[in-house]
């Protein structure tokens, strides 16, 4: 069981690191006038995937009966990734705004 909790927690940060990195990529790409949409797609996708991510592990503790995991971390996840998934679309569509103010 605990090999499971921990594949799942590493998990959640690889996609989470994944989608930070390509975010930066994303605004640096349109910075350099580069072409920066494949990076915006992966920056959102890999976002979507961390959430997803993050519900399989709830999603495990439930399945074990893990309350004490859910009821340390849920209640702080959810604030954390709402705010985190509106930061990241935000980060992402800047490019464009930025294109249509021009």
């Amino acid at each position: 069981m605990q090999i499971k909790k921990i594949g799942g927690i590493i998990m959640f940060l690889i996609l989470g690191i994944i989608a930070i990195v390509a975010t930066v990529l994303n605004l640096y790409l349109y910075k350099v006038g580069k072409d920066y949409k494949l990076a915006m797609a992966m920056g959102l996708s890999f976002t979507a995937l961390t959430l997803v991510a993050g519900y399989s592990m709830i999603s495990g503790w439930v399945k074990v009966k893990d309350w004490a995991a859910l009821l340390d971390a849920v209640p702080t996840m959810t604030t954390v990734l709402w705010g985190l998934t509106i930061v990241s679309i935000f980060l992402n569509i800047i490019p464009i705004l930025l294109e249509q103010k021009k």
